[in-house]
């Protein structure tokens, strides 16, 4: 009898699966298609880095079925965008516009690399004219033509037979 039951349970178990299609918000679908085409123009508050159609928060859920339905009241994409931006500032804007307030946002990244690429040019020019020049003795630098003499000589030969071989000479 368990046998049974337990088989009819793993025959019904598919139909518990069962997960309809997802639906549109709103009722007609072009005014969807309008609403997620002016939702990636718009910052999700919450996420910050997410445009506002594809952010999963609460409060974009809610920005999102505010902006339907200022579409169903007739309202044109920029009268939305200019409500936002008046309620919640250029933030909501996914792309800022380039104000006063919003210039270093715009010029903020260049100008840093300027700075750095300045401060690394400064920093080797600096540099090469503190260390000195390694000037070789005579005894190095005859040491160092008896090496290239030698050189092929020594691709042969292990790194420890090569100094062995320096010592004896």
């Amino acid at each position: 009898m368990k046998k049974h039951f337990l088989m009819l349970l793993l025959c019904l178990l598919p139909v518990f699966s069962y997960a309809g299609e997802a639906t549109d918000m709103a009722a007609d679908p072009v005014l969807e298609k309008r609403m997620i085409g002016l939702a990636e123009k718009l910052r999700c508050l919450v996420c910050q880095n997410e445009s506002l159609a594809s952010s999963h928060a609460e409060l974009a859920e809610d920005l999102r079925r505010e902006v339907r339905e200022q579409m169903q009241k007739g309202m044109n994409d920029q009268e939305i965008i200019d409500y936002l931006v008046s309620r919640y500032g250029d933030f909501v804007l996914y792309d800022p516009p380039m104000k006063k307030s919003t210039l270093v946002l715009w010029f903020g990244p260049f100008a840093l690399l300027l700075i750095g690429g300045g401060v690394l040019v400064y920093q080797l020019r600096k540099r090469k004219s503190q260390v000195p020049e390694a000037a070789l003795s005579a005894e190095d630098a005859q040491r160092a033509a008896h090496l290239l003499e030698d050189a092929p000589e020594s691709l042969n030969q292990s790194p420890r037979d090569a100094h062995v071989k320096d010592k004896q000479a």
